[in-house]
């Protein structure tokens, strides 16, 4: 456990009090509209902190976000790896000689330098291994310093990359506040899930230039000061739905390239509920390290969503 995680409850009742100031003492893009409508109860206040302390507790996990050092494609067949500047593939921590990658077709494999402890899927490994990626059944995770470092193969259409990981990242060590929109009951938001034909995708852009077709199970469908607004659905796993949406704060407010929001799975006829002071950023609103898929071109919302994560600025040394 984390002391982050260890810290989710002081965490949330600091933040409880601050979200029943923070309406006072913070003016922001949409802030005369809200003050018409209902004030928070302190039940949604509570709920709203809760998801806010969760949401640190899981960027700052040893293994969130935050903890990214690396990203690596995989160009050459073989890349000597660690963080000696002789590396083909420098670490940007680790044990300056950690070992060999080697591509064979879509295969990934691993060879760990002598006397240098390395752990496959939690066991101690000496010789060559193949390295699963992120699509597999069970994708392989290799660990190194100690239990610190870690690293995952992704795949991201035809190309792979080396995902790396480290609890002692600067990102995590130093990370600061998430600024967020006063919680506020007019953003939730009653809305009809309606569903598309079986097999229809819908084309997703990535911040690294790649273009993925992502299952697009239906459209979701809500009302706002009288105008219809439409969000094209992804698969958000469990009945789930994955929403990635761009609205006029962003740039202004919010995280210039988008935010997300999950759904829970419609009901019988079709309705959800919209949260959008849950919509949050983005991973690589937080690293360089990450491959966030965008907004595709539906989902451009021409209102401003004043409400959820604001644009993370990240402290100054």
């Amino acid at each position: 456990m984390t002391r982050s995680t260890t810290r989710a409850g002081t965490v949330a009742a600091a933040l409880s009090l601050a979200l029943a100031l923070s309406a006072c003492e913070r003016a922001t893009p949409g802030a005369a509209a809200a003050a018409d409508r209902p004030a928070a109860s302190q039940a949604m206040l509570t709920a709203e902190a809760d998801w806010r302390a969760e949401r640190r507790a899981r960027l700052l996990a040893e293994d969130g976000w935050t903890s990214l050092i690396g990203l690596h494609w995989v160009e050459l067949r073989a890349h000597y790896l660690g963080s000696d500047a002789t590396s083909g593939i420098r670490l940007a921590k680790g044990p300056p000689k950690l070992g060999l990658v080697q591509r064979d077709g879509e295969r990934i494999y691993f060879t760990p330098e002598r006397n240098v402890a390395v752990t496959l899927d939690g066991a101690p490994i000496k010789g060559r291994a193949e390295l699963r990626d992120d699509q597999a059944d069970a994708p392989s995770l290799l660990g190194f310093d100690d239990g610190k470092g870690a690293l995952t193969v992704i795949r991201r259409g035809p190309r792979k990359a080396l995902r790396v990981r480290h609890a002692d990242a600067a990102t995590r060590t130093g990370f600061g506040s998430i600024e967020y929109w006063p919680v506020d009951p007019g953003w939730l938001v009653d809305a009809r899930f309606r569903v598309h034909p079986a097999g229809r995708t819908i084309d997703i852009a990535s911040i690294t230039g790649g273009v993925e077709a992502m299952a697009n199970p239906g459209v979701v469908e809500f009302e706002r000061e009288g105008e219809t607004y439409r969000l094209e659905a992804l698969d958000g796993g469990e009945g789930g739905l994955f929403l990635i949406l761009a609205d006029r704060t962003n740039g202004h407010g919010s995280y210039g390239a988008g935010r997300y929001l999950d759904v829970a799975a419609p009901d019988a006829q079709g309705r959800v509920s919209l949260n959008f002071n849950r919509a949050y950023n983005p991973p690589c609103a937080f690293t360089a390290f990450a491959t966030c898929p965008l907004p595709p071109p539906e989902n451009r919302l021409g209102l401003a969503v004043t409400a959820g994560e604001m644009a993370y600025a990240a402290p100054v040394n």
